[in-house]
């Protein structure tokens, strides 16, 4: 096993919003984070064989990202996302259909790289075509998989939620889809630490964490808890937000960098993103440190 890998599996595509596009897609956004971090971090997607999908190609190779497990499709196109923003910076989405990271097929290649990686990251929005199948394969193979719900309706059923967090490590909400799960799975219980606990059991999974805006997070690691209030920032729009958190939080997770500082230094994360223009800014360790030491932050 490669101890330093970190595969991602999903979507990239481009986000549209009004003043123009930003490359996006959950998983990518995650992988962007880690690599930014200093992890070694492999993709695993699938774009059109078009314009769009050479300037993805472009932008992944200056990031220093590789390119290996990006499939072409000369089919479907590459994949974009509308994107519209409230007065608070709220995104909301509307994903094109029949897009190349909708077939995402599986391979020796694929199949070796994830079966040797360290962690293993998805999200929900992927299993909603053919690139499902592939998701099943690698599921079986991996050593530990984080199962990022990033919920958009209408691409997921109940059952599809059930399945794959019984085959998941490592689980990551928000806090609407914390409860939204919760009354899923009839959990008896009214708080959010009840909910966790519930799902944990249900579940059999070790690690749950949610996130909660601009009031931080919680997490919940092998029966301990650890919580972190939140940081304050100007919103520009939440686009990418919960994914930076993400990569953040993982790379600490893998690194043993100490859980509260992990969960505090992906809060910090997730709020610069927050701050920033589209899901992938430019944001460095040194600015990530200067800018958890120039705010006041309030973690139990």
């Amino acid at each position: 096993m490669d101890e330093n890998r970190i595969c991602c599996f999903g979507e990239i595509l481009w986000d549209l919003f009004p003043k123009g596009k930003k490359l996006g897609g959950a998983p990518f956004n995650v992988t962007t984070s880690l690599k930014r971090l200093g992890e070694n971090v492999e993709f695993i997607s699938r774009i059109g064989e078009d314009s769009l999908g050479d300037e993805i190609l472009n932008q992944i190779t200056n990031r220093g990202i590789s390119t290996d497990f990006i499939q072409t499709d000369q089919s479907h196109p590459t994949g974009k996302v509308k994107v519209s923003l409230d007065s608070k910076g709220v995104a909301e989405y509307s994903i094109e259909t029949n897009s190349a990271w909708d077939f995402i097929e599986t391979n020796q290649k694929t199949l070796d790289m994830v079966s040797n990686s360290k962690a293993f990251v998805f999200g929900s929005l992927i299993a909603r075509g053919a690139s499902y199948h592939a998701l099943k394969e690698f599921l079986k193979i991996a050593s530990f998989s984080i199962f990022d719900l990033n919920l958009r309706p209408p691409y997921y059923s109940d059952h599809l939620l059930i399945e794959l967090m019984g085959k998941a490590q490592m689980l990551k909400f928000n806090d609407e889809e914390l409860y939204l799960i919760a009354d899923l799975m009839n959990s008896p219980f009214h708080s959010m630490d009840q909910h966790i606990e519930f799902i944990a059991k249900e579940t059999q999974t070790d690690v749950i964490c949610v996130t909660k805006g601009m009031f931080g997070a919680v997490l919940y690691h092998k029966k301990k808890w650890f919580y972190n209030s939140g940081f304050k920032v100007k919103v520009s729009d939440t686009v990418g937000a919960g994914d930076s958190f993400l990569g953040t939080l993982i790379h600490g997770l893998v690194s043993n960098d100490g859980l509260q500082y992990s969960l505090d230094r992906a809060c910090a994360m997730g709020a610069l993103v927050a701050g920033s223009v589209g899901a992938n800014p430019t944001t460095s360790t040194d600015e990530l440190s200067k800018f958890m030491g120039s705010t006041n932050l309030e973690s139990t």
